[in-house]
């Protein structure tokens, strides 16, 4: 059982006991308090849309027994799905089944299995995909970075792993897409596609998705504005034996939606800056064409033929201000957001 040793208040109490005969009593006496940590609860989370072939092979193979934990709870969340794989999760032994009458989309799907495994008691999530591609025997290597402590995000590498079947445009489209995003949250990973991962309870309650489509490269991006400790594990990446991937109709399609994402991710969180410096940036220009037409009045006594200099020094200065002005709104937008957050936080911290 693993023991974690509690603040000690020997030196405190000696040296309240030279001004005060009398005992503190909302000190501890003993010297040797600690604290007992009971095994963590995992829950697995499995997203599934018509997934009826594969799911029921998925939840059979959930490993019910980790190092470090005490109880394994498996989540299937149906984004609506029409043939039988709420039945087929609850026959093959799921926990929970979580159904959305209507297609929600994933990054919904993946907000909600955050939110009713934390209610079932998670202190680590995992979320694997219903299609079988990822292997849950290797499921202990992302568990295990999270239970010592060393991160609070843990992802599965396809492309530093072993893959069996991934398309060139699918393979380019990953690399091209992970470097962007790492350049961006200044997290240094390999595969930001990969829906193969693991995370604390305290970074379930950080994470707030407001995609629409998908959740890999938002959720990356948090953890890397909330300075989450993020680590990568190599994993095996099978061949698709059913169907076709519900998710990826397009890369086109999916670039696009995706881009958008991080796009409004990044600008809402870097907003200020980017005001702040293009407003000085027309600003100046403004300054510098205004003096120009100035020392050209001062010389002559007149602004002609310098009138669409000053024209545009007068409409440079002016949209400079109205860039700062709403720099300044979107700076307090964030800080608005950073707060709402932090009291979401607290809201969501509640063991069912």
């Amino acid at each position: 059982m693993q023991q974690r040793q509690v603040t000690k208040y020997d030196e405190f109490v000696r040296v309240a006991a030279l001004v005060n005969s009398e005992p503190i009593p909302f000190l501890p006496e003993s010297n040797q308090v600690v604290e007992q940590v009971e095994g963590k609860t995992l829950v697995v989370t499995i997203p599934a849309l018509n997934e009826e072939e594969t799911l029921g092979a998925v939840v059979q193979s959930i490993p019910r027994a980790m190092d470090g934990i005490s109880e394994v709870k498996v989540l299937v969340i149906s984004d609506g799905s029409q043939d039988r794989t709420e039945e087929v999760a609850a026959d093959a032994g799921a926990d929970a089944v979580f159904r959305f009458a209507r297609r929600q989309g994933l990054a919904k799907v993946y907000k909600t299995a955050l939110s009713e495994a934390l209610k079932m008691g998670a202190d680590v999530i995992v979320n694997i995909d219903a299609d079988g591609q990822y292997v849950s025997d290797e499921m202990p290597l992302l568990v295990s970075p999270i239970l010592s402590g060393d991160a609070d995000v843990v992802m599965g590498s396809r492309l530093a792993g072993k893959i069996e079947e991934m398309s060139k445009s699918k393979r380019i489209g990953n690399h091209f897409g992970t470097w962007v995003v790492k350049k961006l949250s200044g997290v240094p990973i390999t595969d930001a596609h990969t829906g193969y991962r693991a995370i604390s309870r305290h970074a379930a309650l950080s994470m707030n998705v407001l995609s629409q489509y998908t959740y890999t490269q938002e959720t990356i991006l948090q953890a890397g504005f909330k300075k989450l400790q993020v680590l990568e594990v190599p994993i095996t990446f099978n061949r698709r034996t059913a169907g076709e991937s519900r998710l990826v109709s397009s890369f086109f399609n999916y670039s696009k939606k995706a881009a958008f994402t991080v796009g409004k991710m990044v600008g809402s969180q870097h907003a200020l800056g980017y005001m702040m410096l293009a407003g000085m940036l027309s600003m100046l220009i403004g300054v510098g064409l205004g003096t120009r037409v100035m020392v050209h009045f001062a010389i002559t006594g007149q602004v002609s033929p310098l009138l669409p200099s000053a024209i545009m020094a007068g409409f440079g200065f002016v949209f400079g201000l109205q860039l700062l002005a709403l720099g300044l709104i979107a700076g307090l937008s964030t800080d608005n957001r950073s707060l709402i957050e932090d009291a979401l936080y607290v809201i969501k911290d509640r063991r069912k």
